[in-house]
């Protein structure tokens, strides 16, 4: 018959299609194993974003609280915009994105910015000029990225 293969076996042609069939898969999932290697050494960057966030807040409070004016305030406000420009620049040119990165970052950036308005608030309003606070008042804020920065490098 035209088409069949003859090789002296019956099933042998099944059994070739099946271990064709079983040789794809196998390379497929290497391939898979290879790609994901490969994102898992870049997803690091994450955490060294949060790092930096948490560490420029260290720096941006105290300015904020304690420097008052407007030399105070242009420094805060031109250094919040490069930091934030440097991070979303940063963040942008990532050629990985962990699986549920927004709803983490959203949640860490609305944590902070609870921490980040308490903390004006009562700086300006009740311990206005008080160092010890704006200290507090900064770890506070940099608390919320530094959580998040040590679970991401626990989880890469």
């Amino acid at each position: 018959m035209p088409g069949r293969h003859v090789s002296g076996r019956p099933g042998d042609e099944r059994e070739d299609f099946v271990m064709g069939e079983r040789a794809d898969a196998i390379a497929s999932l290497e391939g898979i194993a290879r790609i994901e290697g490969r994102t898992r050494g870049k997803s690091g960057w994450y955490a060294a974003y949060l790092w930096v966030f948490a560490g420029w807040q260290l720096f941006l409070v105290p300015v904020v609280l304690l420097w008052h004016g407007r030399t105070g305030t242009l420094v805060g406000t031109v250094g919040n915009v490069a930091v934030v420009m440097g991070l979303s620049l940063f963040a942008t040119r990532q050629p990985v994105v962990p699986r549920g990165h927004g709803g983490r970052h959203l949640r860490v950036i609305g944590t902070w910015a609870v921490a980040y308005v308490t903390s004006l608030l009562l700086g300006y309003f009740v311990f206005r000029d008080s160092t010890t606070f704006a200290a507090v008042a900064a770890l506070a804020c940099a608390l919320p990225a530094a959580a998040a920065a040590r679970r991401e490098a626990r989880s890469a």
